[in-house]
């Protein structure tokens, strides 16, 4: 495997790609009994419409997260108590453009890692699996619609986006997953479960090259299937809407406010967009910033507010949401606090501590093996690596930041849903 040394950070990553194309990386923290591997594959709730072989295919919605919970399915096995048996906890979880399937050990390790991939590779479906999970997931997705901060940002990404399929929630709905057949997880399992469309990631006091022999042994197979997806919609940058209200049970009203950005792209360049937009966020609303301050002390915003720079394949944005009774007035005030700092600029003191902070919170969080192994994989299916994250933050130059809130913080832009408290009847 390849030895790559990290001096700013100090760690190091072992990496390779196997005949198979799968990519496996680990970072070695020698010491430390817990062990965490992901095993991770770049698809998610938005990759709905992909070729094989130049034949094209559609699948209903949330096959994505539905595919999430049929995985564990093995026949005439439970791989939950497998895991459980071997004194490990296995998880997964389900995004707009990634899904992943991990597991944290102190012993077995080997055991662990065999069984994680041997069933997300496999796919085994019955139409009376799918039939339950119907049910169960269709459940899941009633409780989400009742959750105010659920259904405000579904409704949010609904209304801001008419095209990218980021519109649609994660879990799908009653009617579309309803569509979904064996037939139809058995083809997306093939197109997107394949050994170069993922990535396997183990972060603990491991043996770099046992990890590589094990994943040689586990996935020996190449797939030859062509497979091209929709990875690119258009949307004007001006939402179709501006203000969406509804009522919900909510003790007070709460709000989720967006404005449109360029799709980051890939690579290097998306990963700067990323921390530009993080900075611009931090700068403008942070709760260190002069406007968290004087909003929190009008009782505006409470400590329910936050927010930042979200990006999706395809899309980015910057989001605020919390709780407030007057969310138009901090809206006018976001976009008026935007004008000033491109006006007036940043003190350069503020901007280099910006910068420290941001590079000590993203320090900090290597401690957390499960934030190295997230991290890790989502710049990976970004075309970056995550360990070269300081180079980043060292281009962004103030001017860099006053562009992107120039440019992004716009009264055109925006979108705000607001959910308001039902009224009671007298």
């Amino acid at each position: 495997m390849e030895k790559l040394y990290y001096p700013q950070w100090n760690e190091t990553l072992y990496r390779t790609v196997l005949p198979s194309g799968l990519t496996v990386y680990v970072v070695p923290r020698p010491g430390f009994t817990k062990k965490l591997a992901y095993f991770v594959t770049d698809y998610g709730s938005i990759h709905t419409e992909f070729t094989v072989n130049g034949e094209a295919f559609s699948a209903p919605a949330g096959v994505a997260h539905f595919l999430e919970h049929k995985m564990f399915d093995l026949p005439g096995r439970d791989v939950s108590e497998e895991f459980a048996a071997l004194g490990a906890y296995p998880n997964a979880f389900t995004s707009y453009d990634m899904t992943a399937y991990y597991f944290s050990c102190t012993e077995h390790f080997d055991d662990c890692l065999r069984l994680l991939l041997e069933f997300v590779s496999t796919g085994y479906f019955t139409e009376e699996s799918v039939d339950k999970e119907q049910g169960i997931i269709g459940q899941e997705i009633g409780m989400s619609r009742d959750n105010p901060d659920h259904r405000s940002f579904e409704l949010l990404m609904e209304t801001m986006y008419p095209n990218h399929p980021i519109h649609t929630p994660i879990l799908g709905s009653k009617d579309s997953i309803a569509q979904i057949t064996p037939q139809v997880l058995t083809a997306c399992h093939r197109a997107f479960y394949r050994p170069d469309n993922m990535l396997l990631c183990v972060v603990g006091d491991v043996d770099p090259d046992a990890v590589e022999a094990l994943a040689r042994e586990m996935i020996p197979e190449k797939f030859t299937d062509e497979i091209t997806r929709t990875s690119h919609w258009e949307e004007s940058m001006q939402p179709p809407v501006k203000l969406v209200e509804q009522t919900m049970e909510v003790a007070m009203p709460m709000f989720q406010l967006g404005f449109k950005c360029e799709d980051a792209g890939f690579g290097a360049a998306a990963i700067r967009q990323e921390a530009i937009g993080d900075l611009a966020c931090e700068a403008l609303f942070g709760e260190s910033s002069s406007l968290y301050m004087r909003l929190y002390e009008e009782g505006v915003i409470d400590g329910s507010f936050g927010g930042g720079f979200e990006t999706v394949d395809g899309m980015a944005l910057v989001t605020l949401s919390g709780d407030s009774d007057t969310p138009q007035i901090l809206c006018d005030a976001v976009l008026e606090e935007a004008a000033r700092l491109v006006a007036e600029g940043l003190e350069e003191a503020d901007f280099l501590r910006m910068k420290r902070s941001a590079l000590g919170r993203r320090l900090r969080d290597l401690d957390s093996f499960d934030s190295t192994c997230f991290r890790l994989c989502a710049y990976h299916f970004s075309g970056y690596d995550y360990f070269n994250f300081p180079e980043i933050y060292e281009s962004i130059t103030q001017a860099d930041i006053l562009e992107f809130l120039q440019r992004v913080i716009r009264q055109e832009r925006s979108c705000m849903v607001i959910i308001y408290p039902k009224q009671k009847e007298e």
